[in-house]
């Protein structure tokens, strides 16, 4: 997997918002230890991990918040790519 960086975030979330990114990773990170489940696959420490969130722009600050009510979903997306992957790779 490529590596992440905040350079890959703020082209998602404006340039020269860093300070913004850092809040927005702030409170993702806390809904993951409340147990929210990651929105990207992969095995990385929960700040890369949110970062790689941020840069596949499925966390914003427009559904930071309602991302709690998502849970549903995410797993639906995830199973939906896992198979478009496996398709491809055959």
């Amino acid at each position: 997997m490529a590596r992440i960086t905040v350079e890959d975030c703020l082209e998602t979330i404006g340039e020269n918002k860093r300070f913004d990114l850092v809040h927005l990773a702030v409170e993702r990170i806390r809904q993951h230890r409340h147990g929210e489940p990651y929105l990207v696959e992969g095995k990385n420490q929960e700040v890369v991990m949110t970062l790689r969130e941020v840069a596949a722009e499925k966390v914003t600050f427009d559904n930071i918040f309602t991302l709690p009510d998502a849970e549903e979903n995410v797993a639906e997306e995830l199973e939906t790519e896992s198979a478009e992957d496996e398709k491809a790779a055959a």
